[in-house]
């Protein structure tokens, strides 16, 4: 008997709620105290096609999905035909009796639980689509759970529609439950159990960006929604009246970030969120926020390329792309979250960052970091800190000359310079995509673009100065170093417990920061590991290249994947063991 650790997969055609009931399923075990991972797959479709959520649940704080599932609730025959061969050992399909399925079709140790969803709906008077909380009831029933915690799920998720509603889904619950209660009981060698009271948060990382930035002060966001990063501005907009956020749901990509610039010039801290081919768009508008020294946050959700690509699917395809983004040199700070608490305190620094040092800053994500929930613990909101930067104040706007614009863009040590924002008497100045002067009057003299370009570009070497360096996580002497960035960390965590269970010793250095980039600190670390891989989610080694460019330290030994799914933990451990045995 296998206990409180369990994989629970739901398929079937989009509009049969397939995404609804996994975040139930997942809800219902964060209620009971357990911990929760999940990863929902759906095609780039209006309509139809094969939509999955997975769930992961267990006893332990879990970082990722695996590749076995024990329990799959399949919705129509497509489901079972797609996902039988995940299913582990003594693994269950829950389906629909009118199905033609014979057993020889499976492997021996696979039990099937066929049950008449159609009938049942028919015979407690509920609506055809409220079999998949049928079915869900039903697991509930076969893993032994508290249906009673899944009942008060049920009812919170569909408050907004009324008693009758919250009773006919409660009722077809029920119903699938006391089926697989009656007929069979007992039959399963996988259970889970409530071990605590709520205690956690279950939430994306795009929950966690958006929360970082409120509470960071946002008072702006822009975007025109585009996979992975719409849920931004679903959860930005649901909260605007509460926290007095202005929340545009722009025409396309170039609006989100100019509007977004206007905010910022104006003092208020200003967001826009897009994917790669929503930034191609945005990319002038990039440049200008990095020539006028504008402070805004982009973040940009990662999803495979080129153009298209596959929209609702994950890659770490962009990171060479954020790094050259629009033309010519200015401070182009990324950072690249790894898990829900880092998108949530690295939100919050990257608005500090943007206001200290005047420039537009990304946070780099992707679908995988985007779109998953994860039991999370609840954020220090003291952790958060407000630097708004430089600004000229009042007393010495006053005192300066009458009849001279405001030097906006004075020469400083470290290339920041005093703001106004509009209305500041006395604080007039020019605000060009030309090169500038110091009052920002338009000048295409040697020696003034010279000092601007210097003035820029001293800021990204001050900010990396003060940024935190990359802490190695692991034993010194590991026979292997691992080396990434973004949404692999959870994915690579498991691996790393799976491999000491095998002897295999590894550590693991996450770079937070494509720029300023760490250099000194990952040369070092490469420089005294056995052997070294760098972890990617795309086709030529993107971050590997970055880290030779930067250190001159070349990491042949990669492991990469590029079919638009993450990692899972399985196969960075074998590749692992791989390198460690044979090198």
């Amino acid at each position: 008997m296998e206990k409180n650790r369990l994989t629970w997969k739901v398929g079937g055609k989009a509009g049969e709620g397939i995404m609804a009931t996994g975040i139930i399923f997942s809800q219902s075990c964060s209620r009971g105290g357990l911990h929760v991972f999940d990863i929902n797959e759906y095609p780039s479709l209006i309509k139809g096609g094969h939509n999955t959520i997975q769930v992961r649940v267990e006893d332990r704080e879990i970082f990722s999905q695996v590749k076995n599932v024990n329990v799959l609730i399949a919705l129509n025959k497509e489901t079972i035909l797609l996902h039988r061969d995940e299913l582990a050992k003594g693994g269950g399909i829950i389906y629909d009796i009118s199905e033609a399925i014979e057993k020889k079709e499976f492997r021996e140790d696979i039990r099937l639980y066929p049950v008449p969803f159609n009938n049942i709906i028919k015979e407690i008077g509920a609506q055809a689509i409220m079999k998949n909380n049928l079915a869900l009831g039903a697991s509930i029933a076969l893993i032994d759970y508290d249906f009673e915690i899944l009942a008060g799920v049920i009812k919170d998720t569909f408050k907004r529609k009324g008693e009758k509603v919250i009773s006919d889904n409660i009722s077809a619950a029920k119903a699938g439950y006391d089926y697989i209660k009656k007929n069979f009981p007992d039959d399963f060698d996988y259970r889970l159990e409530k071990i605590g009271t709520p205690g956690k948060m279950l939430l994306t990382g795009n929950d966690a960006i958006s929360m970082g930035a409120i509470k960071a002060g946002c008072k702006f966001y822009s975007a025109y929604p585009m996979t992975p990063a719409s849920s931004l501005l679903h959860f930005m907009a649901a909260q605007e009246r509460r926290f007095n956020i202005v929340v545009k749901h722009t025409e396309d990509e170039i609006s989100a970030i100019n509007m977004a610039i206007g905010a910022g010039f104006t003092g208020v801290r200003a967001m826009c969120g897009t994917s790669g081919g929503g930034f191609c768009l945005m990319s002038e508008g990039y440049g200008l926020a990095g020539m006028i020294e504008v402070p805004i946050v982009v973040v940009v959700a990662m999803r495979p390329g080129p153009s298209t690509g596959m929209p609702t699917w994950s890659e770490q395809g962009d990171f060479k792309f954020v790094l050259g983004a629009s033309q010519g040199d200015f401070p182009r700070p990324v950072l690249v979250p790894g898990d829900n608490e880092e998108c949530f305190y690295m939100t919050a620094e990257a608005f500090n960052i943007a206001e200290k040092y005047q420039t537009p800053v990304i946070i780099l994500t992707d679908k995988y970091l985007a779109e998953s929930h994860k039991t999370t613990e609840k954020f220090d909101a003291g952790r958060i800190t407000i630097e708004r930067g430089v600004y000229a104040t009042p007393e010495a706007l006053a005192a300066s000359p009458g009849n001279t614009f405001f030097k906006r863009y004075k020469l400083t040590g470290n290339g920041i310079s005093p703001r106004t924002i509009p209305g500041m008497k006395k604080g007039i100045y020019t605000a060009t995509s030309d090169e500038h002067d110091e009052e920002g009057t338009i000048t295409e003299e040697i020696e003034e673009r010279i000092e601007m370009m210097q003035k820029r570009m001293k800021k990204l070497e001050t900010l990396a100065k003060e940024l935190n360096q990359p802490e190695l996580a692991g034993p010194r002497d590991a026979d292997v170093t691992i080396i990434a960035a973004g949404s692999t960390k959870g994915p690579i965590k498991e691996a790393m417990i799976e491999l000491e269970k095998e002897r295999v010793r590894t550590n693991y250095l996450q770079i937070l920061y494509l720029n300023p980039f760490p250099a000194e600190k990952v040369a070092s670390v490469i420089d005294s590991a056995k052997k070294t891989v760098v972890v990617e989610n795309n086709f030529t080694g993107q971050l590997a290249d970055i880290i030779r460019e930067k250190t001159g330290r070349n990491v042949t030994r990669r492991i990469l994947k590029y079919d638009g799914r993450p990692f899972y933990p399985e196969e960075i451990r074998d590749s692992i063991k791989e390198v460690a045995a044979h090198g």
